[in-house]
Parts: structure tokens; sequence; C-alpha cells
């Protein structure tokens, strides 16, 4: 068995872990530090849109020496906007502009061709209108109130509330972390990013809920016993999920890296970047809240029970008899050990050592010697 193995062997049989109960409170104090910092950069760059939730025109020309640079220059010149410019595979450029009045995309078609020295017949334009890109931002919120709504409901029946809330807050802290990045990057959200997003919704969901399902098999008839506590089953769960967590996570997080830094960062695919990027961070964070965030909070909600309180009283008074009973017999061990260290009581005679004070003893003479007092014979 391969050393990783072994220890998710002894995490499961519970022979050895970490703490997460315990430290939960540095957790929760590093999850809201993440979280402020997402919210701060949410609130001082803001989201970058694309043209498919606020509007604009995207404009695709064919095989051409312009480099990207003087694109997005002769593109914002002439609508008087923020223009991003890929490099196609073909040679060409695809040039996004958001924001746009789209009467005005004739006119900006007839400037960019001017500029770049192309047809304008040869110049293709998809216009997006600023109600159809509302529409779009519509159903994606929409789309994500249901979700949430949806694994609540669910969760509220399989497992109890007290888990579908831990559930609810984890998946509300990987989607501001996410957005949060997306905002700090500068990366252009679109439904890609949206699809993205609802999948690592899902794939957070699966891990938490493979955390649950093991704490309500192992917390059956809890309160009948007094050696664990709720906390104690909740962080053992963990622990026995937890290698298989990690696995699963990263073999998820390598095909998407490659999507994320390869095709997006050196291919230049940039409608890459739009699924691959929430995919990333929120696989990554889902695993996070996971482990630290829902299960520690599921242990805090159900401490709080005037039934798991008892137990935890309980299981104190008898660790702490358990332990006077240890320093009990430690006690004993460490006197009967003392006794033997000394020397013992001797009922009898003791051995004489060099020429030391034998007051107090009597030697009795041996076998040899008995005879030498009174010699064998009739006396005279």
């Amino acid at each position: 068995m391969s050393k990783l193995g072994n220890i998710g062997a002894r995490l499961h049989r519970g022979e050895v872990g970490y703490d997460f109960i315990g430290h939960r409170k540095i957790w929760y104090s590093v999850s809201i530090l993440i979280t402020i910092t997402a919210i701060v950069g949410l609130a001082v760059r803001g989201l970058n849109m694309g043209i498919d939730f606020q509007g604009g025109a995207v404009f695709t020309t064919p095989k051409t020496s312009v480099s990207v640079a003087q694109a997005e220059t002769y593109a914002e010149d002439a609508a008087g906007h923020d223009a991003v410019v890929q490099k196609l595979g073909t040679g060409g450029l695809r040039i996004q502009v958001a924001g746009l009045d789209t009467s005005k995309s004739d006119e900006i078609k007839a400037a960019l061709s001017k500029d770049m020295k192309i047809g304008a017949e040869d110049i293709n334009a998809d216009l997006v209108g600023p109600s159809w890109g509302e529409q779009i931002a519509n159903k994606a919120w929409e789309g994500l109130a249901i979700f949430m709504v949806l694994v609540v409901i669910y969760l509220a029946i399989a497992f109890e509330w007290r888990m579908a809330l831990a559930a609810l807050v984890a998946l509300i802290h990987d989607i501001t972390i996410t957005t949060g990045i997306y905002a700090l990057v500068g990366f252009e959200v679109t439904p890609g990013t949206v699809i993205g997003l609802l999948t690592i919704l899902g794939y957070s969901l699966y891990d938490t809920v493979v955390v649950f399902d093991s704490l309500k098999e192992q917390t059956k008839d809890l309160t009948k016993q007094s050696r664990w506590t709720y906390s104690d089953v909740a962080n053992r769960s963990i622990n026995g999920t937890l290698v298989r967590s990690i696995n699963t996570t990263v073999v998820a997080l390598l095909p998407v890296a490659g999507l994320l830094f390869i095709g997006g960062g050196f291919l230049g695919a940039g409608t890459l970047n739009d699924i691959s990027l929430s995919l990333f961070v929120g696989l990554a964070a889902g695993a996070y809240s996971s482990i630290f965030i829902a299960t520690p909070l599921v242990a805090d909600l159900k401490e709080r029970e005037p039934g798991m309180k008892a137990l935890r009283r309980r299981v104190g008074a008898k660790r702490a008899q358990a332990a006077d009973d240890g320093h009990a017999e430690n006690r004993s061990g460490d006197h009967e050990q003392e006794s033997e260290d000394a020397a013992p009581a001797v009922v009898g005679p003791r051995p004489r050592t060099g020429t030391g004070d034998t007051s107090g003893t009597r030697t009795q003479p041996s076998s040899r010697n008995r005879g030498r007092g009174r010699p064998s014979g009739k006396r005279r």
C-alpha cells in the first residue's frame, strides 16, 4: 500500500487525524478574511460583464496584419467604449465592444474598415441589444436562486435543517470567493462563466454531502453512549473522507488547470478563460468549504441542542473520572516502584556486608560450624 493510501486508511479508522472542529475558529477567521477581500474587490473594481449581459457588438475580421494593440485603439476611437480584441487562429481579429448602442454599429464598422484597410463587407458584426443582455442576466440569477432553494429542500429532507443551513452558507462562501476573484483578475463574465459557476456549486455540494452522509451514519443513537461527543464524531467524519476529498479535487483540478493556463494562457483561447477560471477557483473553494466550513458549522449548531449538551457533560465527566483513575494508577505504580527500590523489611537474618554495623541482628551459625563449640563424643 502506498504511503498516501496508508495515511488514508489510518484516517478512516480514526488512528490519526487533525482536529478540524477544535481549530474551527482559525478557519472561520481565514474564510472571513478571504470573503472580505472578495467583497472589497467587487465593490472597488466590479465585474467585467460581457456583451451577453450588458449588450454590445462583436466584430470579426478576416486575416489581417493589424496588431491587437492597434485594433484596440481603432475600436475605442470609433466606439468611444473600451474594446477587447483577441487574435483568432485564422489570423483574423475578434473585436468586442460592450455597452454599445446597436444603432451605431454600421458607423463603427465603416470606421474599422477604413482604419484597418479591410472591406466593410468582409467584417462580420454580431449585435446584442441591452434588453437581451438584461434578460440573460435575470435568467442567470433566477437559475442560481432556484438551484439554492432546491439544494436547501433536498438537504433538509435527506439530512436535517442544520446541515441544509451549513451547506447553504458554504455555497454562498464559494460564490462570493469566485466572483471576487473575477473582479480582482478582471476576466469577462459570460454565459460560460455562469455555467462554470453552477458546475462548481454542484461539485461543492457533492463533496459536502459525502461528509454529511458519513456524519449521519456515525451519529445514530449517539446520545445512548457516553464516550464521544457530536464534535468528536464530526471530526472523525471529516478525517475519514479527507483523502478522498483531496484526491477528487486534485483529479478535477488538473484538466481545468490545463484549460486555464495552457488553453487560455499560452494558446490565447479567451473563451476558455470564461469557464475555466470559475471552475478552477470554485473547485478549490468548494473543497475548502466542505472541510473547514460546512461540517464545523453543523457541529456548532448541534452542540447547542439540550441533548448534545447533556451528552457533552456525560462525556466530560467520564473522561475526568478516567483521568483521575489513571493518575491513581500512576501514583500506585510509583509507590510500588519506590518500595521495590528501597531496602525490604526482612524477617530473619540479613547478609553481612563488609564491616558495617550489624546491631540489631543475629547471625545464625552455619551447619558446618555448629559442632565446633560442642565437640562430639562423651563429656569428660
